[in-house]
């Protein structure tokens, strides 16, 4: 059966608005105040930082629009770069085993996460922090809580640092997070999984009322937010030409303000991936253009909590206005 019609609000539209508006301020601030902010090489800084905390914000932001939550993309992306770099070096086997290996870590932890929420009933906050926990146990773990090298692999940091366009130094993980925005509003916009998501956002229980499977739905959400978590992963170990287990914590709050600072909505039922890249952008341009000034480490600890905290109570606004 079809998902109940939802009716389009103007507020995620004046969201956007308002983070497009945020980003080209910060832009313009941190070229004034530093002339070292709008190089070339730090432009692609900027990018490449993007395209991590993008991809994971991308699968948030269907976890989101369903009126969850999940605690666990940082250390589940350690865990899935752990996994590529066993497969890889330790098992010696091809690369495309242990991108597909990464990527399947992410996706069976995301489809656990799910488990948990719909057939155990355990609140998402509860069990994505459990797998946090897990993911980053098992990193350690399976690990030897020591980095694994790709060293001997000299293909692998091209995934996420080589170009395939000839005359335009702009890294692969740029292009595959810009190729995974579109394939991710495509399925968001045009798609039943789409459609079910908004729908469980909006009023879970009319959908299940409506004849819809929402426990199948959710796990197949949560699973696909884990195959971002999972190619994030993978990139990650690329760019460092390493699989760092102790890597990871800390990631999920950037992913999940950027979802937010893009006009998604913490209650469910609203936002949009477009949105999801300019808030991730804004992310980056933030802490990039505080690192520049030589704001200390501490301080932009401070400046992203602040940033976090603001998105937070500005979804709370638009809700009670609405």
């Amino acid at each position: 059966m079809e998902a109940p019609k939802l009716k389009k609000t103007t507020g995620g539209k004046l969201q956007q608005f308002l983070a497009i508006g945020s980003l080209v301020v910060l832009v313009i601030f941190f070229s004034i105040a530093s002339p070292n902010f709008m190089q070339w090489s730090n432009i692609i800084g900027i990018l490449l930082s993007t395209a991590v905390i993008g991809i994971l914000a991308l699968g948030a932001t269907f976890v989101i629009i369903t009126g969850g939550i999940d605690l666990s993309v940082g250390t589940v992306m350690t865990l899935s770069s752990v996994m590529t770099g066993i497969i890889i070096v330790n098992a010696n086997l091809p690369l495309i085993f242990g991108i597909i290996g990464g990527i399947l870590t992410g996706a069976l932890c995301g489809m656990l996460c799910g488990f948990a929420i719909t057939k155990l009933g355990i609140p998402p906050f509860v069990a994505t922090l459990a797998m946090m926990m897990i993911a980053k146990g098992l990193a350690l773990v399976i690990s030897d809580a020591a980095p694994i090298y790709f060293t001997d692999h000299e293909m692998f940091s091209k995934i996420a640092l080589g170009t395939i366009i000839p005359g335009i130094d702009i890294p692969n993980a740029v292009l595959i997070f810009f190729i995974l925005g579109i394939i991710a509003a495509v399925i968001l916009s045009k798609t039943i999984l789409g459609r079910f998501n908004f729908a469980i956002g909006s009023n879970e229980e009319a959908t299940k009322l409506s004849g819809i499977s929402v426990d199948r739905w959710k796990i197949a959400i949560y699973g696909l937010a884990g195959v971002f978590t999972g190619i994030a992963g993978v990139l990650m170990a690329s760019r460092l030409n390493s699989a760092q287990p102790a890597l990871g914590q800390g990631y999920e709050l950037e992913a999940i303000a950027a979802v937010v600072i893009g006009g998604t909505s913490l209650s469910g039922g609203k936002g949009t991936i477009i949105g999801t890249i300019i808030g991730a952008l804004i992310m980056s341009v933030l802490t990039n253009g505080l690192r520049v000034l030589s704001i200390p480490q501490e301080w932009q600890t401070v400046v992203v909590g602040v940033v976090i905290i603001f998105a937070v109570y500005m979804d709370i606004l638009r809700r009670r206005k609405k």
